[in-house]
């Protein structure tokens, strides 16, 4: 998993590091619990937001209000190809960001796959120009949580009931038989 974390040049020297989506749930969904300046999106939920906002022509308004935020985290980048106008639209939100805000930004792609989420050669490389510019990689491999947790849940129930066959979900097998 790789999540780049961008800090501005104000605060201190971005640091980029690939994290597991997991560990942003530590973060709040609402900015207020944890401080006001820090929004969390999934990369296609603004996408969309930002293209319904273009639609509406009230793209300038979400602008500066994006632009009040010290930190956006941008969550899950990769799971799903963009538009060309959505690719152009995330472009504009990085570019402003650029050396004034915090980004931290998870992806499960390395970054030579990009171009196949973005759709543009040209535009991912200016996208990861101003995203790795001044900082650092860092690297979390390891099992998924939940795969972890589904193991864990299979091994307790095969030690409560070792004659009953695990389901592949991890849980109840789903028979009604008491």
């Amino acid at each position: 998993m790789r999540g780049l974390l961008r800090t501005g040049p104000a605060r201190a020297p971005g640091i980029a590091a690939r994290i597991r989506p997991d560990s942003l749930r530590a973060f709040p969904r609402n900015p207020c619990a944890l401080c006001s300046g820090i929004r969390i999106y999934t990369v296609i939920d603004l996408v969309n937001q930002l293209l319904e906002a273009r639609e509406d022509r009230v793209l300038q308004r979400m602008r500066r209000r994006l632009d009040q935020y010290h930190l956006i985290v941008l969550d899950e980048f990769g799971y799903v190809p963009f538009s060309k106008a959505g690719a152009e639209l995330l472009f504009d939100v990085v570019s402003r960001a650029y050396e004034r805000q915090s980004l931290i930004l998870t992806s499960n792609l390395p970054f030579e796959q990009w171009t196949e989420i973005l759709g543009n050669e040209r535009l991912t490389g200016a996208l990861l120009d101003r995203l790795t510019h001044r900082v650092h990689i860092l690297e979390a491999n390891g099992e998924s949580y939940r795969l972890n947790d589904v193991k864990k849940r299979t091994r307790k129930q095969q030690r409560e009931d070792p004659e009953k066959p695990p389901s592949p979900r991890g849980g109840e097998t789903g028979d009604n038989t008491p």
